[in-house]
């Protein structure tokens, strides 16, 4: 997975259960490991679970499966809710 930071600015977060976490804000770099270490989420879904009085998620960069017109991230049971199937 190769790609510019300033491009990851912006995009979208969704889990791998489509649901939808929040967009980018910030890239937290890892600078003595020359590497990305985490993604800083902001505008967040309401839905996604209990976050009361957080304004941001910091995502792991080990969870993400494949970054493209959005990031796809694994989802975790617990952290996320699963998206409501329709009757």
């Amino acid at each position: 997975m190769r790609t510019q930071i300033t491009e990851l600015f912006g995009l979208n977060v969704y889990t791998d259960k489509a649901v939808y976490v929040g967009s980018v804000d910030d890239v937290v770099i890892d600078v003595d490991g020359k590497k990305i270490d985490s993604l800083a989420v902001g505008s967040l879904n309401p839905e996604i679970g209990e976050l009361k009085g957080y304004k941001g998620l910091h995502i792991p960069f080990r969870i993400i499966k494949s970054i493209g017109d959005v990031v796809l991230i694994r989802h975790i049971a617990g952290v996320f809710k699963s998206p409501k199937k329709e009757e």
